[in-house]
């Protein structure tokens, strides 16, 4: 579920409490966790609404007004959804990032890294392509080592996910966490 800055901003701050999007089926459910720049978000209700019932209250709960809420519902079909969410906490890899590789993770790192190069190597080369490359678009990154966008950038995510790197406005980096690593 795709949230713009200023939604995820209102969020943060209290004053959003819902989005409302149009789908054949929920494509979120209650429980659902989501990583976001401003924190983790919680999902606490996912509804069925009718478009023509919804009110100012409404919008205002999604940050909008009545008239912007229901031109943007205008473009889409399917059913109207009320994703209930809010602030959940940080995003934990935010600290983890920042933290060294300590020598009983490097083993369990290594055994992460190893699985996902079981098919292809790519782990070591990202790694350094990204530290050599600071703040480099992902597509030119991808083109460097004749790769495809699209699965370049999953596969950065998935270093992301173990805090080895992070994203730029423009690009990646590598944190100090992928610092270390590297350093061994």
């Amino acid at each position: 579920m795709l949230l713009r800055r200023p939604t995820l901003d209102g969020i943060a701050a209290g004053e959003i409490t819902c989005a409302f999007r149009r789908w054949e089926r929920p494509r979120v459910r209650p429980g659902t966790r989501l990583r976001t720049a401003v924190g983790v978000l919680a999902v606490t209700a996912v509804d069925e609404v009718e478009p023509d019932a919804l009110t100012t209250d409404d919008a205002a709960a999604a940050g909008q007004t009545l008239d912007d809420l229901r031109t943007m519902l205008a473009r889409g079909s399917g059913p109207v959804w009320r994703v209930a969410l809010h602030l959940d906490g940080p995003d934990p890899r935010i600290a983890l990032r920042s933290a060294d590789v300590r020598p009983e993770e490097r083993t369990e790192l290594d055994a992460r890294l190893a699985r996902f190069d079981r098919d292809h190597p790519w782990t070591a080369e990202t790694l350094a392509l990204i530290a050599d490359n600071p703040g480099v678009r992902a597509p030119d990154l991808a083109a460097r080592v004749g790769r495809e966008t699209a699965p370049f950038k999953r596969d950065v995510r998935k270093l992301k996910e173990l805090g080895l790197t992070e994203s730029l406005e423009v690009g990646y980096r590598l944190s100090a966490r992928g610092q270390s690593y590297l350093r061994g």
